[in-house]
């Protein structure tokens, strides 16, 4: 009984042991809680948006802004999350714990924020005409040349990027899916509401302007996309209450019933469709947030 005793002990005093190494180890490992929380310096842009840079930015003083648990755009902005969102190029269910945003020093700068011309003279002899510029992440809808309204964007991202050029808007699919990609729990294909046909390539692979995710960075296969929270309360039942719906007012801008008929919603060719410019390079990605 002795022996069995001494074993037994010798049990307790070993596993006393192990646990103090582990919490000791564990300590060590964990950074100090008064470290200012911001995303990892590894992190190549993905969940960091101030390290992507936009040109128009560069005359409007901003400053970085990590999300920290419980925070969203609504309670850091309230009423002016939309400006936020618009300036960051992205939707509300990107923004998270652990991703860092620009916010900009005053509201006011960002009020009428577009980093496309009011007048672009290529446009100026076109009914109706659309511009995307890649390297800002934005498009604009344009009318004899007059800017009407413009948006965030979302083009391809680097091995798929969106090609450049002059294009037409050929086609029109109110409920338009992806035939290659599915969501992100692999449960049904990609959903491409509002979505404007506007290319084909080499590879027979359609092109289109739709409603998708914004990210805050270019993140497609080639397609160009724009807010659509319906389409996302729909599919990932996120936000609470869409608000967000550029996509929407595109496709009845550029497609609309009042000048192409009643749309059923299927598959439907455009005549005279809107010319369609895509141009610039990805935005560049700095390895460190810039200095404000």
């Amino acid at each position: 009984m002795r022996y069995s005793r001494m074993r037994l002990s010798h049990k307790i005093v070993l596993i006393t042991l192990f646990t103090m190494v582990l919490v000791g180890f564990t300590v060590l490992r964990t950074p100090s809680l008064t470290d200012a929380p911001a995303a990892s310096p590894e992190d190549k842009a993905r969940e960091d948006l101030s390290r992507v840079e936009y040109p128009s930015l560069t005359s409007i003083k901003w400053h970085p802004q990590f999300i920290e648990p419980h925070q969203s755009l609504e309670s850091l902005f309230g009423a002016e999350w939309i400006l936020v969102a618009r300036f960051n190029r992205v939707d509300r269910r990107h923004v998270y714990p652990g991703v860092t945003i620009k916010v900009p020093d005053n509201m006011a700068d960002i009020r009428n924020y577009t980093p496309l011309p009011l007048f672009y003279q290529p446009a100026a002899r076109r009914g109706k005409y659309i511009l995307v510029d890649i390297t800002e992440q934005w498009l604009g809808a344009y009318e004899k040349g007059k800017l009407v309204f413009s948006s965030p964007a979302a083009t391809g991202k680097a091995t798929t990027e969106t090609p450049t050029g002059i294009f037409q808007i050929s086609a029109r699919h109110l409920h338009h899916t992806s035939s290659l990609y599915k969501t992100a729990n692999d449960e049904e294909q990609y959903p491409m509401d509002n979505a404007l046909l506007f290319h084909f390539g080499t590879d027979n692979t359609s092109y289109w302007l739709h409603a998708r995710d914004l990210p805050g960075k270019p993140a497609s296969h080639g397609c160009i996309g724009l807010f659509d929270e319906e389409m996302q309360k729909r599919v990932f039942n996120s936000p609470e209450k869409p608000v967000l719906k550029d996509s929407q007012k595109l496709y009845a801008w550029a497609a609309g019933e009042e000048e192409y008929g009643e749309d059923s919603g299927e598959v439907e060719e455009l005549e005279d469709g809107p010319m369609l410019e895509v141009r610039g390079s990805l935005p560049r990605y700095l390895e460190r947030p810039p200095s404000q």
